[in-house]
């Protein structure tokens, strides 16, 4: 399998279920079609990407991305909010994820995340009518630390 990298590899596995990033960027998994006319895995529009499954480095199923979270400052994806269990939206739990802690699998058409259920299950989630303050900084260092992510703020 050929893969494609549009920044630093994200890292490895820590034993604990989430993986540890040494950079920001997307790593892109699989091949990447650059014959094709139009924007391609390196540039997407955000709503080709609400909707897309999120599995884990097994292949389990974790959830579905529904929203993607700009930090319009610095002009970066801060994290994907992906959407677990529930049924129809009734029931969900959401979690904010780190954009540097996935993997977009071009040839799955789906998210990588390096975690198990259990430990996404115990990762700091809300439901849909009561959203944290995202841009509070202990929250979303707390996040990040979570996932084992570097702060994308601290880049660059």
């Amino acid at each position: 399998m050929q893969t494609t990298t549009t920044g630093t590899t994200l890292g490895t596995s820590t034993g604990t279920g989430v993986g540890t990033t040494a950079g920001i960027r997307m790593r892109i998994i699989g091949r990447a079609d650059t014959d094709s006319a139009g924007p391609g895995p390196e540039l997407m529009a955000a709503d080709t990407l609400e909707g897309n499954r999120v599995v884990n480095l097994n292949g389990e199923d974790l959830g579905k991305i529904t929203d993607i979270m700009l930090d319009v400052q610095r002009g970066r994806i801060a994290y994907a909010v992906m959407s677990v269990g529930g049924f129809l939206g009734i029931g969900d739990k959401l979690f904010a994820v780190p954009w540097s802690a996935m993997s977009l699998d071009v040839d799955r058409k789906c998210f990588v995340l390096d975690a198990n259920k259990d430990r996404l299950e115990a990762a700091p989630g809300f439901d849909k009518d009561s959203w944290p303050t995202m841009a509070d900084p202990t929250w979303a260092e707390s996040v990040h630390e979570y996932y084992g992510s570097r702060p994308y703020w601290e880049e660059y």
